[in-house]
């Protein structure tokens, strides 16, 4: 059998591989439902928005800062501690897993691409990250009575979509910097330099606009900021929707780009770890 129908072959059998994703998907539910505890220590680590809050709010309580007052920090932060529980993903720390105990052969096996079976481990938590999710959504509308909010029906609409772009660049830088670890057999350090840079640039900590004016232009030359400052911008209603269109194409090529880096990275990886273990 030549090595073209080899890979035509397997390419097939990996598309049908596709229609085990509903069934994949009930797994992976089951087994965040399994490992809860893990799973909500998880979510812990993600309430920094939470802490900063108050620290704002006593900022703001001479007055305004940078024209936010305390409604705007409750519906900045809550809405940041909503989108971060929506687009988390830790595909870098189970392929750095994988890699180091040389169980990635076992996933290799599998007739569904890999980049799938990573996706599904971190899309399936998200029904339990809503537990917590949507009670704070609830909180945002009732607290700041919905002063914040997007009046703007199709911009909403459009927020759906900067969430999901929001989702896959975390998803694809996560898969890139992992599968450096093909090379390093661990890219763990390169994981925390990336959440470092997300902390910082990307509105977790403080809201972009506050930054000084220096290097107030920098995040927009960044995929942090279309990690998670824009899709709370957008969400808090501090984006018209020529703006939003603007930040979402913006996003989606940050998209783009992170998808082929990753594609590359792992290719190369890949053909680099089959060398060496075969």
């Amino acid at each position: 059998m030549s090595p073209r129908t080899i890979r035509e072959r397997t390419l097939a059998a990996r598309f049908r591989g596709l229609t085990a994703l509903p069934t994949m998907m009930r797994i992976g539910f089951h087994e965040a439902m399994a490992y809860r505890a893990e799973l909500f220590v998880w979510m812990l680590t993600t309430t920094m928005p939470l802490v900063m809050l108050p620290l704002w709010l006593a900022v703001a309580e001479t007055g305004p800062v940078g024209g936010y007052d305390g409604d705007h920090f409750v519906a900045y932060f809550l809405v940041a501690f909503v989108v971060r529980q929506l687009t988390a993903v830790w595909a870098s720390y189970t392929l750095n897993y994988e890699v180091v105990h040389g169980t990635l052969a076992m996933r290799l096996m599998r007739p569904v691409h890999p980049f799938w079976s990573y996706a599904v481990e971190s899309l399936s938590a998200i029904p339990l990250r809503l537990v917590i999710a949507l009670p704070v959504s609830l909180i945002v509308l009732v607290v700041t009575a919905g002063r914040h909010l997007p009046s703007d029906p199709a911009v909403m609409l459009l927020g759906l979509l900067a969430i999901a772009g929001a989702w896959c660049i975390a998803f694809f830088a996560n898969v890139a910097i992992g599968a450096l670890s093909l090379f390093t057999q661990s890219s763990l350090k390169l994981v925390d330099a990336w959440l470092a840079g997300y902390f910082v640039m990307s509105g977790y900590l403080v809201p972009l606009s506050l930054f000084p004016p220096a290097i107030r232009d920098l995040p927009n030359w960044l995929p942090f900021r279309y990690q998670l400052g824009f899709p709370v911008e957008l969400w808090t209603g501090a984006l018209d929707r020529d703006a939003v269109f603007v930040q979402l194409g913006a996003q989606w090529c940050w998209v783009a780009t992170l998808a082929c880096l990753a594609a590359i990275v792992w290719n190369r990886g890949l053909a680099r770890f089959s060398a060496v273990s075969g």
